[in-house]
C-alpha cells in the first residue's frame, strides 16, 4: 500500500535535487500541480499496487538498460509487490549473451556486489516478445485469449501502477529491439484508454532515455505523474564503465533513482529534505 507512496516521494526528491522536468497530464478542470500531487499521495479508493519494466534494447553494448531494468525490479520487490503485480520485459538476455565474462549474471556496478539476475528472476516477455504491438496491448487490456495470466495487467480502478522504461530514444519516440519505434502520442492514448476502462487509480511514469521529458508531453489523462532522464535536445548518459565487463553498466539517472530507493522501505517518509 505504500510502496507507491514511496515512489512518489522519491519522483518529487529526484525533480528537486536534479532539476528534472517533471510533466503532469491535466484532466479537464484540473488543479494545480501541487494539488494533484496531494491527491497523488491520498491511499483512499487504494486496495493493490503494479509494476511494468520494460528494456527495449538488445545487443551486448547495450547492457546498461538491461541493468537499469533489473535494478528497479530488485527494488520494487524488496518495497513489497510481489512477482505476480510486476510485469518484467527484456528485450535481451546479457546474462546470457557469450560475451559475459560472469555467465548467469547482472550487474550494475563495477564491484559487482550484488547480482541482479540471481535465482529469482520471472521474465514475462523475453527478447522478440518484448515489441510495441505487446506493450500497447498490455497497457489497455487488449491481449488475446490464449496469453496466460504473468502476461497480462490485471488492474482495476484501485489500482496504482510504476511504468518504468529504459533504452534509446530521440524527441517523441522510444526504440523497441533497434527495429521499431514508440511515440509519445502512442502512449499517450494507452494511458487515455486505460483511464476510460478504469484499468488505474494513479501511474507514476518514469523514463530513462535521451530527450525523455518529450515521451510524455503529450499525455492527457488525468492522475499521471511522469519523470524523465532529460529535457527536449539533451541526452541521458551512462555513469559506471565496468573494464571487465567492457561495457557500462548502468545509466546516470537510474542510478541515482536506486540510491535513494536504498534508503527507503514500505513505512517509509522520506521527503525532499532528507535526499
Amino acid at each position: 500500500m505504500h510502496v507507491i507512496r514511496a515512489l512518489v516521494r522519491l519522483a518529487i526528491a529526484v525533480f528537486a535535487a536534479h532539476t528534472l522536468c517533471v510533466g503532469l497530464a491535466q484532466a479537464a478542470g484540473a488543479g494545480s500541480t501541487k494539488k494533484k500531487i496531494e491527491q497523488f499521495l491520498d491511499t483512499d479508493n487504494h486496495t493493490n499496487n503494479w509494476a511494468v519494466l520494460v528494456c527495449t534494447s538488445r545487443f551486448w553494448f547495450n547492457y546498461r538498460h538491461i541493468a537499469n531494468t533489473m535494478s528497479m525490479y530488485r527494488t520494487v520487490k524488496r518495497m513489497g509487490i510481489p512477482d505476480s503485480h510486476i510485469i518484467l520485459m527484456l528485450a535481451d538476455d546479457v546474462a546470457c549473451n557469450p560475451r559475459n565474462c560472469y555467465p548467469g549474471t547482472v550487474f550494475d556496478h563495477p564491484q559487482k556486489t550484488t547480482d541482479l539476475y540471481g535465482d529469482n528472476v520471472e521474465v514475462d516477455y523475453r527478447g522478440y516478445e518484448v515489441t510495441v504491438e505487446n506493450f500497447i496491448r498490455l497497457l489497455t487490456g487488449r491481449v488475446e485469449q490464449h496469453i496466460p495470466r504473468n502476461k497480462r495487467l490485471l488492474t482495476d480502478d484501485k489500482s496504482n501502477i510504476f511504468i518504468y522504461m529504459t533504452g534509446h530514444g530521440g524527441e517523441d519516440f522510444l526504440k523497441f529491439q533497434d527495429s521499431e519505434e514508440i511515440n509519445s502520442y502512442d502512449i499517450a492514448d494507452a494511458m487515455q484508454q486505460m483511464w476510460e476502462k478504469q484499468r488505474y487509480r494513479e501511474i507514476l511514469f518514469v523514463i530513462d532515455t535521451c530527450q525523455a521529458n518529450t515521451m510524455f508531453s503529450k499525455f492527457y489523462a488525468p492522475n499521471v505523474l511522469s519523470i524523465g532522464s532529460s529535457k527536449k535536445g539533451e541526452n541521458s548518459y551512462s555513469h559506471f564503465h565496468d573494464r571487465d565487463i567492457g561495457v557500462s553498466v548502468i545509466d546516470r539517472f537510474t542510478y541515482y533513482n536506486l540510491e535513494f530507493f536504498e534508503s527507503v522501505d514500505m513505512s517509509s517518509k522520506h521527503t525532499m529534505a532528507d535526499l
